[in-house]
């Protein structure tokens, strides 16, 4: 028997806000699942059960340095134009350092989280 993915975490500093974020990203449904003041955490779920969710918890230190771990999101229809513009529209930024021929764009939500949009 093996482990299985409940929860992909992400300390930030408005659980809620960045919940909203990728739940308008992926269409899943964001979830309150504690409001301790201070401590406030969110969950966005997605409509397979079974499937993990991203997990949002409320840190009062702020993000330094690159992410380790990053999501890849595939467009819909492929049309990654499209894709990146609804995604700046919802508070994404398309970061600076883009690796050179690459078919993804490198990005970041709205607390600086990056995350590649593929091509």
């Amino acid at each position: 028997m093996q482990a299985r993915i409940l929860n992909i975490t992400v300390d930030c500093a408005d659980a809620r806000a960045q919940a909203l974020f990728w739940a308008a990203v992926t269409g899943w449904t964001a979830q309150e699942r504690d409001a301790i003041p201070g401590h406030v955490e969110y969950a966005v779920v997605p409509p397979a059960s079974g499937a993990p969710a991203l997990y949002f918890t409320t840190v009062p230190e702020r993000k330094q340095v690159k992410n380790r771990i990053h999501l890849d999101l595939i467009p819909p229809d492929d049309d990654q134009q499209a894709e990146l513009a609804r995604l700046t529209s919802l508070g994404a930024t398309v970061l600076d350092d883009q690796p050179p021929g690459a078919a993804w764009i490198v990005m970041a939500d709205p607390e600086g989280n990056e995350f590649c949009l593929e091509g």
